[in-house]
């Protein structure tokens, strides 16, 4: 009887587990696939509009044919599907997520603000794979000792992630063209400046609609991108059978042979054109977020693979017996009864793929600002039930602008696609040199297998990348600017970073010079906590002295938080916060460590404060219960902080109770006077956001278990949250010393404090109330 239960229970979690992969399947079609899917509207076209118009035989169209299978199979199906989506950084793809891997498994971050207690995360390390280990740890010793390799490291992952917002510039200008460009194979007498006015039409509609989100584009726009795919796989069966039913022969690469023998240079530099077969493939990775590699792999396999083959058989087979057509698209293989419905499909598929790709970039860019690499930008949580989907508003604008101009300028699908075609394959080409140290470093594999793996489809991609460049006059500059302005913006603001920090690290207040002042720091302690924001991990910031310099009083409670983001995709809220202790207990100084992974979404939440109040509550509990931490202070223990879980209720040294404005009055103790207890009232009244935030009232348990001290400590800290909270943080200005060298200079005193000043604040950016803001300025010479 337990045997048949438990079969039954098996039974059921097997189908389940089927139900979920195939409901994933279906999903990705309408994010991961729009892009990749409409690569026949302009492949053929962009293949023979070169020199290769003088080779229009069937000889020809069958040599071009076998090299998109190949491709088609090698590169997408061989690479991706069965390689590459195996190196998931817990279910996060991209060039950032296989960075982040290697940041974990090999000291390669030129920031040096890791922990080792980041280290125990339950995501830092992949399962069944020893920390920090490899099969050639000469190889990763010679990484961490040289700077300049491991900045020639980050320079290379900037390029892959430019170049991905290249692809949201491109992208939608070639896919939205290519199927408005229908248009003119049956109205004839349509002119092509309207075919392109139409396309800048749809474009501005697309990112206008942005901001409402892509909380349901997999359910939406899912039907849509399989009814194209059985479409256009239905169009070139009938292709295959009315023009050419011998096309399969093509698919043997003898006549790849064949081809380069018959064409020769010209055949070479014609595979700018037959790469775009596989442009969009990097999105079945760089998208994995929301699903899952098995469902990814299923959607290719069973229906992305076998369609795209049979529509460029087809419109093989067509063009064969078609010749006078090589220079034309993919409208004239459609058979005329069913040609507006495919129109329409086509055109909304374009946007699909569009839409796609420019999610994809607001991804990436978030992923770049996480591990400090793109200036402060707005960043908006568009749904509230799938995480990650979010809308970033500069970078919308900016994408919309580059869009139209690239096509109002171009207003070739060919031009454009020389430009697409160096983007997606130097994408292509730094996604191959990151997996073989991924091969490396995290499977641990022999240097032999990512040697094979990146020889083999690095060969490849570097053909093709060549003959890419070849066409650079012909519109391929495009992408080389963008990703070098995208570059240079990200590796100046890394830069500016981390001079920052490591002037920070070198000029930190001595704890020495800090014992001496005593618990009232020199100055007098009012009730209250303050937030000082700091970027350290350890150490009191040198900015911490002018806070004291400059103001006469301070809070009795001051807590150094410190938002720190993890080469991680997400941190579980049970190890989001560390919290620590700075000087002796009668100093009630604290350190607070919040972390966030690259994937992570900094919410503005209203319970933050309390949380934290809880945080470090709970801190002082677990000391006074460590038996080591009763003796006396010492400074070699500074260092020292705990994992503090905030789900859980279970040991809480406070309670927590919600109340109204007439209860605070009556019950809470305040310091404040009852002219600023009306004014608080008054502002609260016409600011919403701030008369929404979730009031509640503290307090310590009466516990006969609970030490006197501890006791004591909590009163205080309970008091100073009911007295107030100030957030307190320094304005600082960046300036290179006099002597810096002229590039320092350029890039510290133009380009950093240009960014700095033309990107959101960081109050703005951490969600602080401009009522509790208190800022001081500084200056740092780096």
């Amino acid at each position: 009887m337990v045997r048949i239960c438990e079969g039954v229970y098996l039974g059921v979690q097997r189908r389940q587990y089927y139900m979920n992969l195939l409901l994933l399947a279906y999903q990705s079609f309408g994010v991961v696939y729009g892009d990749l899917s409409t690569s026949p509207l302009y492949v053929y076209k962009s293949t023979f509009s070169g020199k290769l118009r003088q080779y229009q035989d069937e000889e020809t169209v069958f040599g071009v044919l076998s090299l998109i299978f190949w491709t088609f199979t090698l590169i997408p199906l061989l690479k991706y599907v069965t390689i590459v989506l195996s190196a998931d950084d817990n279910g996060e793809g991209g060039p950032f997520a296989l960075y982040s891997l290697l940041c974990r498994h090999a000291k390669l971050s030129l920031l040096p603000n890791q922990q080792a207690a980041d280290e125990e995360l339950s995501s830092y390390y992949r399962n069944g794979f020893a920390p920090r280990n490899g099969s050639a740890p000469w190889l990763r010793r010679f990484l961490e000792k040289h700077k300049k390799m491991r900045t020639v490291l980050l320079l290379i992952v900037l390029c892959g992630a430019s170049m991905v917002i290249g692809d949201g510039v491109l992208t939608p200008a070639i896919s939205v063209l290519s199927s408005m460009s229908g248009l003119q194979v049956r109205a004839t007498g349509l002119e092509h400046r309207s075919v392109v006015l139409l396309s800048c039409i749809v474009l501005v509609g697309l990112f206008a609609l942005q901001h409402r989100g892509t909380q349901k584009v997999a359910f939406v726009f899912a039907p849509i991108v399989i009814i194209w795919l059985f479409s256009i796989g239905g169009i070139g069966l009938y292709n295959i059978l009315h023009w050419n039913p011998n096309i399969y022969q093509a698919l043997s690469p003898y006549y790849i042979v064949k081809f380069f023998r018959k064409t020769g240079k010209d055949g070479w530099i014609s595979l700018g054109g037959i790469l775009l077969s596989m442009t969009g493939s990097e999105a079945m990775f760089a998208d994995l977020g929301h699903f899952t590699s098995a469902s990814v792999r299923v959607a290719f396999v069973t229906v992305i693979y076998p369609c795209l083959i049979l529509q460029y058989m087809g419109h093989a087979a067509f063009l064969s017996k078609n010749t006078f057509h090589m220079p034309t698209g993919f409208y004239d293989t459609i058979p005329e009864p069913v040609f507006w419905p495919i129109f329409v499909v086509a055109t909304l598929a374009a946007v699909v793929g569009s839409q796609a790709v420019i999610s994809a970039t607001f991804s990436i860019v978030k992923q770049c600002h996480a591990l400090g690499c793109f200036p402060r930008v707005k960043v908006v949580h568009t749904s509230r039930w799938i995480y990650g989907q979010i809308y970033i508003p500069e970078i919308n604008w900016i994408l919309m602008v580059l869009c139209v101009a690239v096509t109002v300028s171009f207003r070739d699908t060919t031009l454009i696609g020389n430009a697409y075609g160096i983007a997606c394959m130097t994408v292509m080409l730094v996604t191959t040199f990151l997996m073989a140290l991924i091969v490396i470093f995290v499977w641990q594999r022999n240097i032999i297998f990512a040697l094979v793996f990146l020889v083999f489809f690095g060969s490849i991609e570097a053909v093709y990348l060549s003959s890419s460049l070849m066409k650079v006059p012909q519109g391929g500059w495009v992408p080389l600017v963008l990703a070098f302005i995208f570059m240079s913006v990200m590796y100046i603001w890394h830069y500016g970073l981390r001079r920052k920090y490591q002037f920070d690290l070198q000029n930190k207040v001595s704890m020495r010079s800090i014992l001496s002042l005593g618990p009232s720091l020199g100055i007098v302690r009012v009730p209250g906590i303050g937030l000082i924001y700091t970027e350290l991990v350890t150490g009191v910031p040198s900015i911490f002295s002018h806070f004291v310099t400059n103001l006469p009083a301070f809070h009795e409670v001051l807590v150094f938080l410190c938002v720190k983001s993890v080469p991680v995709p997400y941190v579980s809220p049970d190890e989001r916060y560390l919290v620590g202790r700075i000087g002796p207990k009668e100093y009630r100084m604290y350190r607070c460590i919040v972390r966030y992974g690259y994937k992570d979404v900094q919410r503005d939440d209203d319970n933050f404060e309390n949380m934290l109040v809880m945080s470090i509550a709970k801190f002082i509990m677990m000391e006074a219960e460590d038996a080591s931490s009763s003796a006396s202070y010492d400074i070699a223990n500074e260092g020292r902080m705990a994992v503090i879980t905030t789900t859980d209720d279970a040991g809480t040294p406070l309670t927590m109770r919600d109340f109204n404005g007439l209860a605070d009055s009556m019950t809470t103790r305040s310091s404040k006077s009852e002219s600023l207890r009306s004014l608080q009232s008054s502002y609260e009244q016409e600011s919403p956001n701030v008369s929404r935030r979730r009031r509640v009232r503290f307090e310590v348990p009466e516990d006969d278990d609970m030490g006197q001290q501890v006791k004591d400590e909590l009163m205080a800290l309970v008091e100073a949250k009911h007295a107030g909270v100030a957030y307190i943080m320094g304005h600082s200005y960046i300036k290179a010393r006099r002597s810096s060298s002229f590039l320092k200079k350029f890039a510290i005193d133009v380009g950093y404090s240009f960014l700095r000043k033309n990107c959101r604040g960081p109050s703005v950016t951490l969600h602080i109330p401009h009522i509790s803001l208190i800022e001081v300025g500084m200056i740092y010479y780096v």
